[in-house]
């Protein structure tokens, strides 16, 4: 059995495997039949399928047999042509020779583009020639088409990485030579309406007849100009390398006769040429714009707002405002003389630094007067200043020269006889008094920001902060503390051994002499501090200060400093975010410090000098009085050494006379109250001690048995108080309102018929009763063990 029966018989199992199954033998043959039918149609579509493809695979491989047939012919016949016209036996041979043909071949077409394109340049120049001759203005119409041939050219040059400059020169030359006539065609139509007008008289005037052909002379001369304006991007560029704006066409005849004049004058052998004298030809530009604005507001000014309005142009000053271009057309004379004035003075510092700052000077008036930017927008213009000290390399020469001087005029004033002499009259009278040489440092430091101000460069303000003003504040500052050491040297045992300095000598330098060479140094420390901090809320330093900020946090260019170099002359926050500064900072700061710890350290000596002064000069007095030791305070000296004995009425009466002529001498030289404020508390006491003796005693305290009560009383009292050391404040103590202690009492009603016992008697009651008393005697220092304490000191109580 094959395999077909076997699949017979398998399917028909599947399908008859009841009796019931045979009814539905009709359908089941049916369906066979239609599957049958079916898959016969597949059959047929696939053999038709099979056939045409094998039809087109015969075509197609008939169709590549006579390709590659046609092809080997070609090459055959290629072969064959290149042999013949190579004269080659074999196609290696040939491919070179008919390489070079072809080469050649393409420089014939190449120079044939080259004849039609000079053809067409010829045709437009003598077009435009010609033109001239009859209509200026049609000659522009040829012109501006040769030019935007020539653009296009300097393009195509700079792709073709410069393979033809022989072809862009010529045409370059011929654009430019058509310009120039048609230029001087033009700018003669204007100086020729210039003549009729008489320029170039400042009160020139244009009549009405006239406008029409005035406008029509400057228009024709922008109409020229303008394809080089369109095309102009000078503002672009490096820092420091900046292009200038370009002069109009119509401004340049205009200035042509000013030119002729300032050259008349400042140069040749004139008396106005001076080497010394910048300021002449520099006034006489700013004299000539004085002079001549007028004219230029009211009749060129409308020509230009009319000639631009709606163009890119007119966004830029130097363009649409008659001012800003006649100050770029007088410019260049002034560049053309500053340069060849600087070779001659670079070996005369003084000239050099004079011309330089007569510069700066009229670049501040031509921004700050005429509202002059050069067209750089936001930027500004830089200044003529700038041009030669950054682009024309002068600066460093320039930094050096200024340093020279300002270190010179520095010497000086510290060479003086009188630099370290007291200005009393310079300052506020209640102000800390400084040298005269200290003030004489910040007049020179405030003068060298005013010469350095004008600068617009940040790296230059810069330079000049740290190299001339922060150093000059250095020196001054070794100075200073130099002459501190010296003191301490020559005041101490160990110095004066070794500086062979005798005890005289010592003793003279730690009396008055000695604190008021002390007091200098303090003084002049504390003026120069507060100017530095003054000078770091100036907007000047402040604007140096934001953009130093500002270039050390993003990785600015701070010149050829580095941030740490920077942060370590003027302020540790530089570079440091607003999150992690510990304040604002300023460009002071650290020289500042050092000045602080100056007059920190010269304060600290000073109090020790005046201590140890005046317990040197109280001495005889304290072996008069027994009462009389210093230590660290003189108030408390007094108070604790003095009020510590016994006192009669006299004795109190003596101590107050004293206290007295010491507070005259004091106050006569700092000033009324101060002596009585620093002894306060020494006037209560001896207040206190000095009570008068009014009456006698009372009874109850002159009995037996009062005085032993009254006994008692004191020795509770005592041992109360023997808890306080004689030497020491109360605890209780605090400080009061300063008043007169002289006057307080004569202010508490009844405190005049206060008497010692009456007094004795209250005090050693209570202590609400002592205080009352001691508030009606005016005693506002001591407290009640205090007053206690002391009132034991009277002769009439201790027994």
């Amino acid at each position: 059995m094959d395999d077909n029966d076997v699949r017979v018989h398998d399917f028909l199992d599947d399908k008859l495997q009841t009796a019931g199954d045979l009814d539905s033998l009709d359908a089941l043959l049916a369906n066979i039949t239609t599957q049958h039918g079916l898959l016969k149609q597949q059959l047929d579509d696939a053999q038709r399928d099979l056939y045409d493809a094998k039809h087109h695979q015969h075509e197609h491989h008939a169709q590549l047999q006579d390709k590659a047939g046609a092809f080997r012919r070609a090459q055959q016949d290629i072969d064959r042509r290149v042999m013949v016209i190579t004269a080659s036996e074999t196609s290696d041979d040939a491919v070179p020779r008919f390489e070079a043909v072809l080469g050649t071949l393409q420089r014939l077409d190449v120079a044939s583009g080259y004849i039609a394109l000079l053809g067409e340049v010829d045709v437009l120049s003598k077009q435009a020639q010609s033109q001239l001759q009859t209509s200026s203005e049609a000659a522009l119409v040829p012109y501006k088409q040769l030019r935007s041939l020539h653009t296009r050219l300097i393009t195509l040059q700079d792709d073709a990485e410069g393979a033809a400059p022989q072809l862009l020169h010529h045409v370059s030359q011929i654009t430019q030579a058509l310009r120039t006539k048609i230029l001087g065609a033009f700018a003669a139509d204007l100086d020729s309406m210039l003549k009729k007008v008489h320029w170039p008289t400042p009160k020139a005037v244009i009549p009405s007849q006239l406008r029409g052909e005035w406008e029509t002379a400057i228009v024709k001369l922008l109409d020229l100009q303008m394809p080089e304006l369109e095309g102009s991007n000078y503002a672009s560029g490096s820092a420091n390398k900046v292009k200038l704006p370009p002069v109009l066409f119509p401004f340049e005849v205009l200035v042509q006769p000013l030119e002729m004049r300032f050259r008349y004058h400042f140069e040749g052998d004139k008396p106005t040429n001076r080497l010394d004298r910048p300021e002449y030809f520099l006034s006489h530009v700013t004299t000539l714009l004085d002079d001549y604005s007028a004219f230029v507001s009211d009749y060129v000014q409308p020509v230009l707002f009319k000639h631009f309005r709606g163009t890119d142009l007119a966004l830029n000053p130097v363009y649409i405002d008659a001012m800003s271009a006649f100050i770029t057309a007088l410019l260049p004379v002034l560049r053309t003389k500053i340069g060849s004035l600087l070779p001659k003075v670079a070996s005369q510092p003084q000239l050099l630094s004079h011309l330089i700052h007569e510069i700066m000077s009229f670049d501040s008036t031509i921004r700050d007067t005429w509202a002059y930017d050069g067209g750089y927008g936001l930027s500004g213009w830089n200044g003529l200043s700038w041009e030669f000290l950054v682009q024309g390399n002068w600066f460093d020469q320039w930094l050096r020269v200024e340093k020279e001087f300002a270190l010179k005029r520095y010497q000086s004033i510290v060479e003086a006889d009188d630099w370290r002499d007291l200005d009393y009259e310079s300052v506020d009278p209640k102000a800390t008094k400084p040298t005269k040489g200290a003030i004489r440092v910040n007049d020179l430091l405030e003068t060298i920001t005013d010469r350095y101000r004008p600068l617009t460069s940040f790296k230059h303000k810069l330079a000049f902060l740290i190299d001339i003003q922060i150093a000059i504040f250095d020196q001054f500052h070794e100075r200073l503390s130099d002459n501190l050491e010296a003191y301490l040297r020559m005041t101490t045992t160990l110095g004066r051994a070794m500086g062979g300095v005798s005890r005289e000598e010592q003793e003279k330098l730690l009396g008055v002499e000695g604190l008021e060479s002390l007091c200098k140094t303090y003084g002049s420390a504390d003026y120069l501090e507060k100017a530095m901090r003054d000078w770091s809320d100036d907007v000047f330093f402040l604007d140096i200060w934001e953009e130093l900020q500002d270039r050390a946090q993003h990785g600015g260019s701070i010149g050829t400093r580095t941030v740490a170099s920077v942060a370590e002359r003027t302020s540790k926050n530089v570079g440091a975010s607003e999150a992690n500064a510990s304040d604002a900072g300023g460009l002071f700061d650290e020289t500042a410090s050092w000045y602080a710890r100056l007059r920190d350290r010269s304060e600290q000596i000073i109090t020790e000098t005046l201590v140890s002064n005046v317990r040197l000069a109280l001495k005889p007095y304290r072996q008069i009085n027994p009462w009389a030791t210093l230590s660290s305070s003189v108030n408390s000296t007094l108070y604790d050494s003095v009020l510590r004995v016994s006192f009669s009425t006299q004795g109190a009466a003596q101590l107050n006379a004293d206290l007295e002529a010491i507070c005259a001498v004091v106050d006569e030289k700092i000033g009324a109250g101060v002596a009585e404020t620093g002894l306060r508390k020494c006037f209560e006491g001896a207040k206190l001690v000095g009570l008068p003796i009014r009456g006698g005693k009372t009874s109850a305290n002159t009995s037996d048995h009062g005085e032993e009560e009254g006994m008692e009383v004191w020795d509770a009292w005592a041992a109360e108080d023997a808890d306080v050391d004689a030497g020491d404040e109360p605890s209780g103590a605090a400080p009061q309102k300063v008043t007169s202690t002289r006057d307080a009492g004569d202010d508490v009603e009844g405190a005049e018929e206060l008497g010692l016992w009456e007094v004795e008697k209250r005090l050693f009651v209570d202590n609400a009763s002592a205080r009352d008393v001691l508030e009606e005697l005016g005693l506002e220092v001591l407290d009640e063990k205090e007053a206690r304490r002391l009132l034991r000191l009277r002769v009439e109580l201790a027994g």
